[in-house]
């Protein structure tokens, strides 16, 4: 595959984006819509945006897309406030410009053979993996539904409700749901080690570990994991699936400066099949094979 600069011309797009509106959430978080028509309708699920988020400052920040309406023309980013940047960003009202650069990134590949979808995010993680499971709403019926577990230390960035979805394997005290998941017909279930109401007392790794022991072998065979959130979490998630030879894809998190491929400051170290290569996350991936990141253990 050519990822070089050039391979990305007219894929991304830059755009004079619209708020529709934003909400605000516990602990800074926030959610924001704006029209970006151009990259609503080339987004992913694993894409991001890079967004200028005030005119005093040049440098933009990468955020993941977590919804993207073609028809309506918008896309959607959960976020939370760190630093001055994304300060300005919350303080953007509906009507307000925002400059938008993308959609950008290599995102997740869905494999028919592996139709057992178990989607991981962490934090602020968790946009990729509702814009996948809304994704996974468009295929064909006798498809399973992804199950979606997700984690957080602070409170969601939505209300929890207790989910009318049977989840076979998952312990029954773990019945907190994100309500948009359930109105699609998904499967979720929350974690968190904050004692929180319905949530798994642990780590969203250790449910999903919980709940793929209770697979046998030919279900393990026809499950993929597809996970973003930090990276400890992601190693996690690369072990567990490395232990049960279950196949995996992580989306990486890594800071950006060009966010385009020209300036190499988001390069990692991932394994390919003539060796180690550094790879820039935001147009080799942000997605990845799990195993290309973390190798198994000797």
């Amino acid at each position: 595959m050519n990822t070089s600069p050039q391979s990305h011309r007219g894929t991304i797009f830059l755009e004079d984006g619209v708020v529709i509106g934003q909400e605000q959430w516990p602990d800074e978080q926030y959610v924001i819509r704006i029209t970006a028509p151009k990259c609503a309708k080339r987004a992913l699920p694993g894409s991001f945006v890079h967004i200028r988020c005030g005119n005093e400052l040049p440098m933009r920040r990468p955020l993941s897309i977590q919804r993207s309406n073609p028809e309506a023309g918008w896309i959607e980013i959960l976020y939370k406030t760190v630093g001055k940047g994304l300060s300005l960003l919350a303080a953007a009202k509906a009507g307000d410009h925002v400059s938008c650069l993308g959609p950008i990134g290599h995102g997740f590949t869905v494999h028919a053979n592996k139709p057992r979808r178990l989607l991981i995010g962490g934090g602020v993680g968790i946009p990729p993996m509702i814009f996948l499971a809304e994704h996974l709403t468009q295929e064909p019926k006798d498809i399973p539904l992804p199950l979606v577990l997700m984690g957080s230390e602070i409170p969601f960035p939505f209300t929890p409700r207790p989910s009318t979805l049977l989840v076979p394997g998952i312990p029954r005290e773990a019945i907190a749901s994100m309500p948009l998941l359930e109105d699609w017909g998904i499967p979720s279930r929350l974690a968190s080690r904050a004692g929180r109401a319905g949530c798994f007392d642990g780590y969203v790794t250790e449910l999903a570990a919980h709940w793929l022991a209770t697979l046998g072998a030919k279900e393990l065979s026809e499950v993929e994991i597809f996970a973003c959130g930090p990276t400890p979490m992601l190693e996690a998630c690369a072990r567990v699936a490395q232990r049960l030879g279950v196949a995996a894809q992580v989306s990486l998190e890594e800071y950006m400066a060009c966010a385009v491929g020209g300036c190499a400051g988001c390069t990692v170290p991932v394994t390919t099949e003539a060796g180690i290569a550094m790879k820039r996350v935001c147009v080799d991936g942000p997605v990845f094979e799990a195993n290309s990141v973390f190798p198994p253990l000797a």
